[in-house]
């Protein structure tokens, strides 16, 4: 599909919205798995849950739009997903490992609140205003993931990665 026209840009960023979050349904069991702090597993479990319904709700625009969410892969989060395993591997230290892992998820995060915010900014210009509504939910529940990594490295992982 050639994008010619807004409508179209908004199916190409649901689209990799919608690699996006299958791709990291994918990731977050394995970043939960390698992290060693209790907070941090949590964190992660607990964004798998909201990840799954973020593309719940994509697949709800996808309908309503008489669209496909497939057949397009995110390189982005590709990308993204692919720097998190090499830092997985190059890092031994565990408490090191812990905020590294932050950090890679919040590479995430900021990624995602990008493209759901621009998604969102078209939806909203076409008059779209569901979509920007279902759009809004999923950027605030990142920005509130992105917030909670936060505390969580604030609060005592970077201070274990620091004295360890």
């Amino acid at each position: 599909m050639k994008t010619d026209s807004l409508k179209k840009l908004l199916v190409h960023e649901l689209k990799d919205l919608y690699s996006a979050e299958t791709q990291l349904i994918e990731a977050l069991p394995v970043l939960a798995d390698k992290a060693t702090d209790e907070g941090l597993k949590s964190a992660f479990r607990s964004h798998l849950d909201e990840t799954k319904r973020q593309r719940s709700r994509i697949e709800k625009i996808f309908k309503k739009m008489d669209f496909s969410p497939r057949g397009h892969r995110c390189k982005g989060m590709e990308g993204l997903i692919k720097e998190t395993s090499d830092v997985v591997q190059d890092v031994d230290d565990p408490d090191v490992l812990d905020a590294a892992l932050i950090a890679c998820a919040q590479r995430v995060e900021h990624y995602e609140m990008a493209t759901y915010g621009s998604a969102r900014a078209y939806a909203e210009k076409l008059g779209d205003y569901d979509t920007a509504d279902l759009l809004q939910q999923s950027l605030d529940e990142e920005g509130a993931a992105d917030r909670r990594l936060t505390t969580l490295a604030k609060r005592r992982i970077n201070f274990e990665a620091a004295v360890s």
